[in-house]
């Protein structure tokens, strides 16, 4: 356990500026850890559901959902997790910013019975299915297949307040994994497609520019 965790020089500054500085250093001092503890580890057994925060080598981010059954994030010990990257849209965009620059940030919550989340923050190199021995699907979900997996070591872990966490009920669902289906997948929902004519320019962006 660390002692002490100054935190980054832009929170240093930050806290010196709001001053949140003894408080800062009293999470610091009690909150964070550069192991998980067997709470923790036992939290992450559960989980089904992670956010994962990552960025390039250029500094650009980007921040993504991973689900899976119980456990499906890995404690293999208390400085080393492991997660399934299971097939998505084929983009690559944590995993590929993973290549370029190793930093993630994980978050887990638990909004059914305890609310509370857990941040973990580490380095990851991506594993290939093969290597690990866990390419086949899995026999009771056919297309919940790994692609690849993510190897973390753990740097600094630390709680998520439940103040403003919501609880949330949980409803029967039917998962359909490893998926192609537009309707399944949620298509087209926000509109991007439909916005762009034959070419794939923006039609809300050219008719602005006309219109100047």
């Amino acid at each position: 356990m660390r002692e002490v965790m100054p935190g980054s020089p832009g929170e240093s500054h930050l806290q010196a500026i709001l001053g949140t500085s003894e408080r800062a250093a009293r999470f610091y001092r009690e909150q964070v850890s550069d192991r998980l503890t067997p709470r923790m580890c036992e939290f992450i057994s559960r989980m089904e559901m992670v956010w994962i925060a990552t960025a390039d080598s250029s500094g650009h981010c980007d921040c993504s959902f991973r689900s899976g059954p119980p456990g499906f994030v890995q404690v293999l010990a208390d400085t080393q997790l492991a997660f399934p990257d299971y097939r998505g849209n084929g983009v690559m965009a944590s995993s590929g910013n993973l290549l370029e620059n190793a930093h993630i940030g994980m978050w887990f919550g638990d909004f059914e019975q305890e609310l509370i989340g857990l941040h973990v923050n580490g380095r990851a190199v991506i594993l290939n299915a093969a290597q690990t021995g866990t390419a086949s699907p899995e026999p009771d979900h056919p297309g919940r297949r790994p692609t690849h997996w993510v190897a973390v070591s753990v740097e600094e872990c630390y709680v998520h307040c439940r103040k403003h966490l919501p609880r949330l009920a949980r409803q029967p669902v039917l998962r359909r994994w490893g998926t192609d289906s537009p309707l399944h997948k949620g298509g087209d929902y926000f509109g991007v497609a439909s916005c762009r004519d034959a070419n794939g320019t923006d039609v809300g962006a050219a008719t602005s520019e006309a219109a100047i």
